[in-house]
């Protein structure tokens, strides 16, 4: 499985969603990921696209969500 797959199976479990980006990068995308609470769609970290999917696992870790 790869860390990718882990960050979205952990952050599902936990009841948000990633977000990768898609478009070009920019000073307000770094072509990462974004958290996003799923049942609100409010952006929790990573609101510039900043997270890596070691980032996004970390969060939980950290935050024990």
């Amino acid at each position: 499985m790869s860390i990718e797959a882990t960050a979205h199976r952990i952050a599902a479990k936990h009841g948000y969603a990633i977000r990768k980006s898609r478009a070009a990068l920019s000073v307000d995308n770094e072509g990462g990921f974004m958290l996003v609470e799923a049942a609100t769609n409010r952006i929790e970290a990573g609101e510039r696209f900043d997270m890596s999917a070691e980032d996004v696992i970390n969060f939980f870790k950290e935050n024990e969500r």
